[in-house]
């Protein structure tokens, strides 16, 4: 499918309204002939037949097509501008949903101000060729043909002089889409580039002010925006040489019609009449050859818009839920990773990555940054897919499962916390929208989160703003907890999510995550070996692979990359400390 049949599936739906507002044009564009007629009348048998009784009539005449024409012209504006509306809802809500199915890879590649033009910008375009171009395009076509044929009438010479004009239109309009069209496609191109550059500004203020980088900021935007005003300016200049054009052309309408029209009527081959006639047709030729240059730029424009869209539409993401996907609504909790393994970019990642947890358990994964922790827990949600071996749980692989039931049923607290522009209750039962707030409490009870809320002036109800702005790294960790823990699920995952708390709120959670353990199999993923310590088993990896794995006593006793860690954080560790961890391991 083409971008434009894409695009033409959405106006499908509309087409017999399209076709209505087309038909109340065409009539408007009929009427159109009957004014400058009834004005030849009136020169020829009034002014000077002197048949003064046909004056009011014709004037009658004159103000009742007046009168329809504006009404007809309301109404068809009005049909188009529901169908542009309609289009314009129904193609966004589609792009926008195809958005939401997209995979993280699609994100890691796109900029959030080009995916926000796709949904302003370039929507507006159609909107606008929808709700005017079509018709007024139409219309014009219409008045020109209406015209000529009625100037036919008039005098066949007359009429062939001014068709001879056409051709020129015609290959200046040629000439002009060709060159209109390349422009357009840098000009969108700038602003989708400055639309994203304002976009990642905005949302990082807060580092640009801590660096005191502004005039470092203003020099790079500068350049965004010099290059979208002279990517503006070369579009202009593309107007600059063909609009003039289209004027001369719409103008040497006019010298002919006074010259050679008023030559006629001096040689009496015309009546003055049939002049003022074909003056009043003047019009009907002259906007559409004034207004072609515009409406090149308006359709390429519109073309350029589609394009754009349509190629962020299709993109297909890697990972799908497949068509017959296993629909389970609740899981055990049971997680395996067979000889799982991922490449990105020709970059292992992770390799050979081996582990079964049985429901219930809790697994504490600790190791260098970049060494994968992060990355195998996005295997287990089937953010990415595994390169090599299975990723299973309850026995299943996840490519089979279905991919709305595999989300629904793990919990995660993620290292990078995104708050919603919304309350804390509102972000806290995000997954769970219609609980009770006796719900939202107590997961905020647990998340250690309810007494600084409740210190709130507004508490619960409290709006925080874009990302969590005014609240601090931690409590922001602990709403997203809470955020977690409402959503009661068979499988939790804390990505680092209590780095940003004292040691003494970090007892309280594990302490809180001790009770749902046993309905829950938990992951945790931290730098901290005092929030993994008392895991059932601990994961350490390195460069992409486990180098060890056991309880805290048993890595200790192993005197490796976790006992390092260990005497790097609390010190030297103590004999008996050794000599338990010896025993234990025995």
């Amino acid at each position: 499918m083409t971008a434009n049949k894409w695009f033409l599936s959405f106006l499908k739906k509309y087409k017999w309204k399209m076709a209505l507002g087309l038909l109340l044009t065409t009539l408007i564009s009929v009427l159109a002939i009957v004014n400058p007629y009834i004005s030849g009348l009136i020169v020829d048998n009034v002014i000077i037949g002197g048949e003064f009784s046909l004056l009011p009539k014709l004037i009658i005449t004159l103000l009742a097509v007046t009168a329809v024409r504006g009404i007809l012209r309301f109404y068809y504006q009005v049909i188009f501008e529901t169908c542009s509306q309609g289009v314009l809802y129904e193609m966004r809500d589609k792009v926008y949903r195809k958005l939401l199915q997209e995979d993280f890879a699609f994100y890691n590649k796109k900029r959030t101000g080009d995916l926000m033009s796709r949904q302003t910008g370039d929507m507006d375009a159609i909107r606008h060729f929808v709700a005017y171009v079509i018709y007024s395009v139409y219309e014009n076509i219409l008045l020109f043909g209406f015209a000529l044929i009625m100037i036919f009438t008039v005098d066949v010479k007359l009429a062939l002089c001014m068709l001879a004009v056409l051709p020129f239109t015609a290959l200046t309009t040629y000439l002009q889409s060709k060159a209109v069209k390349p422009a357009f496609q840098r000009n969108r191109n700038c602003f989708s580039s400055l639309n994203a550059f304002v976009q990642e500004n905005v949302s990082g203020n807060r580092v640009v002010k801590a660096f005191a980088k502004e005039e470092f900021e203003i020099s790079k935007f500068n350049k965004e925006n010099d290059a979208f005003r002279a990517s503006q300016l070369d579009a202009s200049k593309v107007w600059m040489k063909y609009l003039p054009i289209f004027e001369m052309l719409s103008n040497l309408l006019t010298i002919i019609l006074m010259l050679y029209g008023g030559y006629m009527v001096i040689q009496e081959k015309i009546s003055m009449g049939n002049l003022v006639t074909v003056n009043g047709y003047l019009w009907m030729l002259t906007v559409p050859l004034r207004m072609a240059g515009w409406w090149v730029n308006d359709i390429q424009r519109f073309t350029t818009s589609v394009e754009k869209i349509y190629d962020t539409y299709i993109e297909e993401p890697n990972v799908k839920s497949p068509q017959s996907g296993i629909d389970r609504k609740h899981f055990d909790g049971k997680v395996e990773f067979r000889n799982v393994s991922y490449r990105a970019d020709d970059e292992e990642i992770v390799n050979d990555i081996n582990f079964t947890v049985p429901p219930g358990q809790t697994v504490g994964i600790i190791g260098s940054t970049g060494a994968g922790k992060s990355t195998i827990m996005n295997l287990l949600c089937r953010f990415y897919d595994a390169t090599g071996g299975e990723v299973l749980v309850d026995g299943i692989n996840v490519k089979d499962l279905d991919l709305y039931d595999l989300r629904d049923n793990i919990g995660m607290a993620m290292q990078d916390v995104f708050l919603f522009s919304d309350t804390i209750e509102g972000n806290i039962a995000y997954a769970k929208p219609d609980c009770p707030f006796e719900e939202v409490k107590q997961a905020a009870i647990m998340a250690d989160a309810n007494h600084f809320i409740q210190s709130l002036p507004d508490g619960y109800d409290t709006i925080v703003g874009e990302r969590g702005v005014g609240l601090s790294g931690g409590q922001k960790q602990r709403i997203s907890l809470a955020r977690a823990l409402l959503k009661d699920p068979a499988i939790l995952i804390l990505d680092d999510t209590t780095s940003a708390v004292d040691m003494e709120t970090e007892s309280y959670i594990q302490e809180q995550l001790k009770k749902i353990e046993k309905d829950c199999t938990i992951f945790i993923i931290a730098y901290r070996i005092s929030s993994i310590r008392d895991a059932d088993l601990i994961l350490v990896m390195d460069n992409g692979r486990i180098i060890e794995r056991g309880t805290h006593d048993e890595l200790v006793a192993m005197n490796g990359y976790y006992a390092s860690a260990f005497r790097n954080q609390y010190g030297e560790i103590p004999e008996e400390v050794k000599g338990g961890a010896s025993h234990g391991t025995k």
